[in-house]
């Protein structure tokens, strides 16, 4: 267990990145209001796989761009029952995939939901920064930077 000097000092929102899902950034909204993480996520299609539950899915990585959609792949952790801010009980599947943050990585579980009407696609819950990181309610951006296009050499 990290003592809180070694531990990480998030921003209230932070750009992250989850490589294994091929979301190169993605601005979250660090809640610690919530228990699990919750990614934006529609179009959901369950299947098998070699005997392995699986969830092809869409999102829009880029808060008010409904023209950009990464579709993705994941294996199905579990599906839980989430109650939302507003008190609604939905059930969602379950995913695990590496996080991405500055120079850290460390695995999370994301749950899938429809985000489509809030400001952040992703919300980084409580138990994905436990014992890792900490937040600065007052600050932004402290750890995870935008990554800016490479420009093409000609």
């Amino acid at each position: 267990m990290n003592t809180e000097s070694e531990l990480l000092t998030l921003g209230w929102r932070e750009w992250i990145g989850l490589p294994e899902l091929g979301i190169r950034q993605i601005k979250a909204k660090v809640d610690t209001g919530a228990r699990t993480s919750a990614l934006h996520a529609f179009q959901l299609r369950h299947y098998t796989e070699d005997s392995r539950e699986r969830v092809e899915f869409s999102i829009h990585p880029v808060q008010r761009d409904f023209e950009t959609v990464i579709t993705c792949n994941a294996d199905v952790l579990d599906t839980r029952i989430v109650t939302d801010s507003g008190g609604h009980k939905e059930e969602r599947f379950v995913i695990s995939t590496p996080l991405s943050i500055g120079n850290h990585v460390w695995p999370i579980e994301i749950t899938l939901t429809s985000r489509d009407d809030m400001l952040f696609r992703m919300l980084l819950g409580r138990t994905a920064i436990k014992n890792r990181a900490q937040v600065d309610p007052a600050r932004s951006y402290l750890v995870g930077k935008k990554k800016r296009k490479k420009k093409r050499s000609r």
